[in-house]
């Protein structure tokens, strides 16, 4: 497909076409008579659709389906392993929705034995058609650009990619203008220096425009050439790549394990990191939402008790607040209830409780063992997930001045920052500290790398049966 809206056509009328399609042979008279050969559905009573009922059983089918499969019909460039695995998953869950609409007594629901062959039909007739409109990797002759913000970086890539490169997107990295005062190539850094390969490169727009001259230029594929990959303009950029087909990719010079994994063979490698897609998205908030509601309602006695035993054990306030690195280096402020002295770090600054590291930490108090031990000082931080400032699963937030200080131990310290921070993480539920800041980062990596609901829910369970544990075993 050449263009974009032309590929969003397509895969849509495709797709309402193979539901409609469905739900016209399971209604089929020819078909019905082998239902009764058939052991799943052969019991079941079946009332062939007609007329305004079959338009209607068709119509909540394909509405259904469009809105599940509408992450696929962006022309990004897919494999076909990768295609099959995401239509497949997609149908699921399309089935599961239209099984829970019958699953109330209303008019338009699909009946049972019509649910099942249509599932059956979809499950083989989604993954063939998108398999064949796929927009397939760009060949040799492919118009290739590349998307940066510094021309040392941008001039270093250049050196290396093979394709004909048409231009460059970046932001005013030049003084020199033409006389209608757009710039026509690079001719000089802020330092003075002027990168030899990149002086005869055409500027095609700014990165407030990566969409529109993506489109314009019909560019195949395109290789970020940022300074940190850790920046919201680098974000912005890789997802108007996807949003448009292109191919993004990165130098390997410049790869690391969240943006890239396995063995990298060639100068170019394909960028395997991609934003969730809007229904994961919506998935995972509400999932935050109702979480963080139910557990300060329920958790509300309990904060009452824990408050008094603070106010008894030592003065000072019941809760205190400190600055958290929240996702792409933003900051953001969280509670938790006190558990130590007040004015604990006015002399030794922001650093690691020795009790992270199983010794004594003397600035903790009676009720801040306890609370440390079972976890119940971050329950104040409820409030930052309902808000919105953090997740219930991702890198745990680490303050600001702890995370200058693990940067130094830590190659690439802030790839944690790609996500929003969260409650736990895989590092927290397999007992991992700032301590062990490498280990720390490649835990919380991988987690960047596998994140997806299903992923969150196994780690949400791992966790409250630690906290569930390290109760009881307090009690006891």
């Amino acid at each position: 497909m050449d263009s974009g809206w032309q590929y969003r056509i397509v895969s849509v009328i495709g797709a309402m076409t193979l539901a409609f399609a469905g739900v016209a042979i399971a209604n089929d008279p020819l078909i019905q008579s082998g239902y009764a050969l058939l052991p799943v559905i052969g019991h079941l009573p079946f009332d062939p659709a007609v007329g305004g009922e079959f338009v209607i059983e068709a119509s909540v089918t394909a509405s259904v389906l469009t809105v599940v499969m509408s992450p696929l019909f962006k022309p990004r460039p897919w494999r076909i392993l990768d295609i099959v695995s995401q239509t497949l998953r997609r149908v699921s869950i399309a089935v599961l929705a239209l099984a829970t609409i019958g699953y109330f007594d209303f008019t338009y629901r699909l009946p049972r034995a019509t649910l099942i062959v249509v599932s059956g039909f979809l499950f083989v007739s989604i993954p063939i058609w998108f398999v064949l409109i796929r927009r397939r990797p760009q060949t040799a002759d492919e118009r290739t650009v590349i998307i940066g913000d510094d021309a040392s970086t941008m001039a270093a890539v250049l050196r290396d990619i093979e394709n004909p490169v048409i231009g460059y997107i970046a932001p005013p990295l030049v003084d020199t203008v033409s006389p209608d005062h757009t710039v026509q190539s690079l001719t000089s850094r802020a330092d003075g220096g002027v990168p030899r390969e990149l002086s005869s490169l055409p500027s095609l727009g700014g990165l407030s425009r990566v969409d529109d001259t993506l489109v314009e230029y019909d560019v195949g594929t395109a290789v970020l050439a940022f300074s940190q990959s850790d920046r919201k303009e680098f974000f912005g950029a890789l997802d108007a790549c996807y949003e448009h087909g292109v191919a993004a990719k990165v130098h390997r010079g410049h790869a690391d394990a969240v943006l890239t994994h396995g063995d990298i063979d060639s100068i170019l490698v394909d960028i395997d990191l991609e934003p969730w897609d809007w229904q994961d998205y919506i998935l995972k908030r509400t999932f935050d939402i109702l979480f963080a509601a139910t557990g300060l309602c329920v958790l509300s006695p309990v904060c009452v008790m824990i408050a008094l035993a603070i106010k008894l054990d030592s003065p000072g306030p019941i809760l205190y607040h400190q600055a958290r690195t929240a996702a792409l280096g933003d900051t953001f402020h969280v509670a938790k209830f006190r558990t130590m002295i007040p004015d604990a770090e006015a002399d030794t600054g922001a650093q690691l409780s020795a009790e992270d590291a199983d010794e004594v930490d003397t600035r903790v108090t009676r009720v801040g063992h306890i609370l440390r031990a079972t976890h119940l000082d971050e329950i104040p931080q409820l409030w930052a997930i309902l808000t919105g400032e953090m997740s219930v699963v991702g890198p745990r937030p680490e303050r600001p001045e702890l995370d200058q200080s693990m940067e130094k131990d830590a190659d690439f310290w802030r790839r944690r920052w790609f996500v929003k921070p969260g409650l736990t993480g895989l590092a927290q539920i397999n007992e991992i500290t700032g301590f062990d800041p490498d280990k720390k980062l490649r835990y919380d990596i991988t987690y960047i790398r596998r994140q997806s609901f299903w992923f969150d829910l196994k780690i949400i369970t791992r966790q409250l049966w630690m906290v569930g544990t390290d109760v009881i075993r307090i009690l006891w």
